[in-house]
């Protein structure tokens, strides 16, 4: 393109005197055919790297322009050899450099060509010189650097797209990463709670009551059972969405979720807790509605994790579990008789209750954090205080519209497109 440019500058501006000089047709202020021919081929000859030198082609054609006015060649038809030469050399130079090094060689390429023609005015009296070329090259400058501005931006646009698409992949993998660590807190931490209540159970009824010793360690075996199928479930899923190219927005907020546990499995958890020493007691009023399965999971880890709370940090004798399906609101509520022990151990003569209670202790609070994230998560808010009547209460409220859960999957299926 550029070779074609420069050949075209030369049939169209330099070729027509060249031929009117050697035919005798042209005004004899153009100088010899060889002088014009030269000089128009060396003014448009650096055209042709403007693109990958443009500064040196803005030296070259600038020599050849202060050349011609000092040594009285014309070789366009126009005053001051006039021509597309320096205007395309000044807008190479602007678009392809930044801009103080633009200016500096503009400017001075400016000065040079100025001072050349007038001090060729009283030397070619018959040659027509003014600033017709500063005239020409000002607005080509211009021009080229609000292309090279224009050029920038959208480079830095096109960067910065890139960079928040990589934050937007980083803030949901890392949303990613808390829930699974969530999800396999919450399984493993009720577990091993169940496994070592009811081993010590096991083990103060081994000698006494064989029978309900059995039957405790029936359980532990159900418990470790279930716990294994539910990390499987967990880190499969993780395996899943890993090998994924984006991130699923139903990973988070719909249909690829449901196989983890509902409130439909609340009940079953609940019976699976009672045992000797220790009653736990399930309640659901309301209109029961369709919710949107991660919410039903994160309020099955809450009761989950609360219950778990009472076994390890609280001499209760009993707790209670109400969810409550209200027209604005579902709301859960866990409710226990005990109290914190700051001893992690009750010491000896303990009895069967003793047995139960025999994990208190002061944990490392990271299970009201969960719960709490796992509420906000969808708009809503958790309480977790010590009643007056005695015992402690966990009471967890989610909007029953869902907004705050749709409002997630519909931002994170943002993200993935």
């Amino acid at each position: 393109m550029d070779v074609v440019l420069a050949a075209v500058s030369f049939a169209a501006f330099t070729l027509p005197g060249a031929v009117g000089v050697a035919i005798g047709s042209g005004p004899a202020t153009y100088g010899s055919t060889t002088h014009v021919v030269l000089f128009g081929a060396l003014a448009v000859a650096p055209l042709i790297m403007r693109r990958r030198w443009p500064l040196a082609a803005l030296v070259g054609v600038s020599a050849v322009e202060c050349s011609a006015a000092l040594l009285g060649v014309r070789f366009t038809p126009f005053v001051s050899n006039a021509g597309p030469a320096m205007p395309l050399a000044f807008f190479a130079v602007a678009d392809r450099c930044p801009r103080r090094t633009s200016l500096l060689w503009c400017g001075a390429a400016m000065v040079a060509v100025a001072a050349a023609a007038a001090t060729a005015m009283p030397l070619h009296p018959d040659q027509d010189q003014d600033l017709v070329q500063v005239l020409i090259a000002a607005p080509a400058s211009l021009l080229g650097d609000a292309l090279h501005v224009r050029r920038d931006y959208r480079r830095r646009l096109a960067w910065e797209s890139r960079r928040e698409a990589a934050e937007r992949e980083r803030r949901i993998r890392a949303e990613e990463r808390l829930q699974v660590s969530r999800d396999v807190h919450d399984v493993v931490s009720h577990t091993l709670s169940m496994i070592a209540v009811r081993s010590g159970v096991a083990r103060l009824l081994l000698d006494e009551r064989p029978a309900e010793a059995r039957d405790a360690l029936i359980a532990i075996e159900t418990t470790s059972r279930s716990a294994l199928d539910e990390v499987r479930h967990v880190l499969r899923q993780t395996r899943t969405e890993a090998g994924r190219a984006a991130p699923d927005p139903t990973s988070l907020g719909g249909s690829k979720r449901i196989g983890g546990p509902t409130l439909r499995d609340l009940e079953p958890m609940v019976t699976g807790l009672r045992h000797d020493g220790l009653r736990v007691s399930y309640r659901a009023t309301g209109q029961p509605r369709d919710y949107l399965p991660v919410l039903e999971t994160s309020a099955y880890r809450i009761v989950q994790e609360a219950l778990t709370n009472v076994v390890k940090h609280a001499h209760a004798t009993s707790a209670q579990v109400e969810v409550h399906h209200g027209h604005q609101e579902l709301v859960l509520s866990i409710v226990d008789d005990g109290r914190v022990d700051q001893q992690a151990d009750p010491g000896p003569g303990s009895d069967v209750q003793s047995g139960v209670r025999r994990l208190s202790g002061q944990g490392g609070g990271l299970g009201l954090i969960g719960m709490r994230e796992r509420a906000e998560l969808f708009g809503g808010t958790l309480t977790a205080a010590p009643r007056d009547e005695g015992g402690f209460a966990v009471v967890a409220r989610f909007p029953a519209d869902d907004s705050g859960a749709q409002e997630m999957a519909d931002e994170v299926a943002g993200h993935a497109q």
